[in-house]
């Protein structure tokens, strides 16, 4: 495996991380996927981070089942945001903020670190995350573009969280309605089309039944 490329994708998975942590200690409300790992994290105790390991975990399987390519970069990305996480709030890297202004600074620190952390990772070219996976295998169990697909997975898993006790506030619809125009702004910034990228995947025995 080529060192760079493994230790892009290691560096945009810690940004990655960062980008949530950030979300989270705006206390302005978090994304819709934080707002159910939150929930879930509180109604069985886990931690933050191990519960988006768990969440990663289930869509994995789900992914293979379905027989979604997957490349180690999936594999890092379902183990390594939890991880990194959790150490980070550990660490107190990152203030909680009490005030709306330093709150939604925060909340656009979030999403361009997000934008960033995802051009390092996917640039990587070592498998897409298990979110996006789950969103392709969804297109093609349905038939349906993916603008329904993903407007229907995060309303339903944001829906889920809230009722689990998840956060939710005026950051949560800024983040959802703002997220995809600053990563498109970003990649174009940075020269950088997806559809360009040659992922390297995985060769896993699926079941053909």
């Amino acid at each position: 495996m080529d060192t760079l490329k493994f230790t892009r994708l290691l560096f945009g998975l810690f940004l990655y991380a960062l980008g949530l942590v950030f979300s989270v200690q705006a206390n302005l409300g978090v994304t819709p996927w934080n707002t159910f790992h939150m929930g879930l994290a509180k109604q069985t105790g886990m931690t933050l981070g191990t519960a988006i390991v768990i969440t990663g975990l289930c869509i994995v399987l789900l992914n293979y089942f379905a027989k979604q390519k997957m490349g180690i970069g999936t594999l890092l990305n379902m183990v390594l945001i939890g991880v990194f996480v959790d150490m980070q709030i550990h660490m107190g890297l990152i203030p909680e903020m009490h005030s709306i202004a330093g709150g939604f600074l925060m909340i656009f620190a979030s999403m361009f670190t997000i934008a960033i952390a995802s051009w390092l990772y996917i640039g990587a070219g070592l498998g897409a995350g298990p979110r996006d996976g789950l969103m392709v295998t969804l297109m093609h169990w349905t038939g349906k573009p993916v603008g329904i697909i993903r407007a229907s997975i995060e309303t339903t898993i944001l829906l889920i969280g809230i009722l689990l006790g998840g956060k939710f506030g005026i950051g949560t619809p800024v983040i959802a309605i703002l997220l995809g125009p600053i990563c498109q702004w970003t990649f174009r910034a940075l020269n950088f089309d997806v559809k360009n990228i040659e992922h390297q995947y995985l060769e896993l025995k699926q079941r053909t039944e």
